[in-house]
């Protein structure tokens, strides 16, 4: 027989998107010139994606009927800001509107101001290694706080500023995905990750001073990192460059984001240990839903009482019992932390829609399919969309 615990009524519980996977037509940004170039290796291009610029109240509308009460969605910087200095006043307008109605439907408005896409004068300027990225990052900040200013629930200033880090270098050209060892991440570049920690902070100090009482902080791409004998040297370095020091940067902030998906594990020798080829999601990931859990305890570690909102989580695959599985497990996970005292203040499952995975429209993460060939891009939600908002409804969470 199953457990559960009961969950505070405050305890935000959504699904996420990021405007560039799911708005569509987002011409005025640099990953739409790396789609569009002559030269271009990504696969598939993002195009019209879900055309959530034009379908979001059906997105919102999908969430509030299944009983969620948060979700999480970005603020495109490269829609508010198209050329250096000239703001878009109805993208401002577009995305107040979305607060506004999120409000009206009883979601909890949880905003990403930077989800990896930039607009394209800025990453010609130079992007993240400009001296000037901290300035034109506040001046974006300032143009959308009439957006944030109606009230939101909280702030992610940065999504995953390790990966911006080692896009970084790999989109440079500084290192190639042939050099790179199998499974594993490459180095960030120090450069640009100390920039986004730079900006960062400065977003948060003038966040705190515009928009008192309203939490902020940044959202980390988790890795799991697991030891097995005589992999633990190489477990600590590799951890430490790819994913602590983003952790740590977040120790004075008012939550940190968890984004966890699957484990790294190292071996003897400091080598990667594979997972077993029948245990792996639509991707190429391991199946392992305890990796939540696994990232929710090492970040409090490292930063102790900082509040912790897991804003991603979930898996691909086309099997919607699979996902319903995954995610039952790695709540379990949560809900066991959380009977520990752990600071946990949310769950934002990835993601809302089967949505753009930059350069590819195979992976499957979404609680909701859409037709994308359809004149109006049929949303159809999975059962997976009714299961996860029965425990939001219920204020619950699995515990076995």
């Amino acid at each position: 027989m199953s457990s559960t615990i009961t969950i505070p009524t405050n305890f935000l519980f959504g699904a996420a998107t990021a405007p560039h996977q799911v708005e569509g037509n987002n011409i005025h940004s640099d990953w739409w010139a790396y789609e569009n170039a002559s030269d271009s290796t990504i696969a598939e291009k993002s195009a019209e994606a879900c055309d959530s610029y034009h379908h979001w109240h059906d997105d919102m509308r999908l969430l509030a009927n299944a009983g969620f009460n948060a979700y999480r969605f970005g603020i495109e910087w490269a829609r508010i800001e198209p050329q250096s200095g000239t703001f878009d006043q109805e993208a401002i307008k577009h995305y107040a509107s979305m607060v506004a109605e999120a409000h009206e439907l009883g979601l909890a408005p949880f905003v990403t101001l930077h989800h990896f896409t930039l607009p394209l004068w800025f990453a010609q300027e130079g992007g993240w290694k400009s001296a000037h990225a901290t300035e034109r990052f506040l001046r974006y900040i300032n143009a959308i706080l009439p957006i944030l200013q109606q009230g939101v629930a909280g702030i992610v200033t940065i999504n995953e500023p390790n990966m911006v880090a080692i896009m970084g270098r790999v989109l440079s050209g500084d290192i190639a995905f042939s050099d790179m060892e199998p499974g594993l991440l490459p180095t960030p570049d120090q450069g640009i990750a100390d920039k986004l920690m730079e900006a960062h902070h400065a977003a948060v100090d003038m966040l705190h001073r515009e928009l008192p009482g309203i939490p902020i902080g940044w959202s980390v791409a988790n890795q799991c990192v697991q030891a097995q004998s005589g992999g633990e040297e190489r477990a600590h370095s590799y951890s430490e460059a790819i994913e602590d020091q983003f952790i740590l940067a977040a120790q004075h902030d008012d939550f940190i984001g968890i984004q966890s998906y699957t484990r790294t594990v190292f071996g003897a020798g400091g080598k990667k240990i594979q997972a077993d080829a029948s245990n792996l999601t639509s991707n190429g990931w391991e199946y392992y839903p305890q990796a939540v859990g696994c990232a929710l305890q090492h970040t409090h570690a490292l930063i102790g009482s900082v509040a912790m909102v897991v804003t991603e989580n979930g898996i691909s695959t086309h099997d919607d019992e699979r996902r319903i599985a995954y995610t039952n497990d790695a709540l379990v996970s949560i809900s066991r932390l959380i009977s520990q005292e752990l600071p946990i203040h949310g769950y934002f499952h990835w993601s809302l829609l089967d949505n753009y995975e930059w350069g590819s429209w195979a992976p499957t993460f979404g609680l909701v399919s859409v037709d994308r060939k359809s004149s109006s891009f049929t949303r159809t939600a999975k059962p997976s969309l009714t299961w996860l908002g029965r425990w939001s409804q219920q204020h619950q969470l699995p515990s076995n």
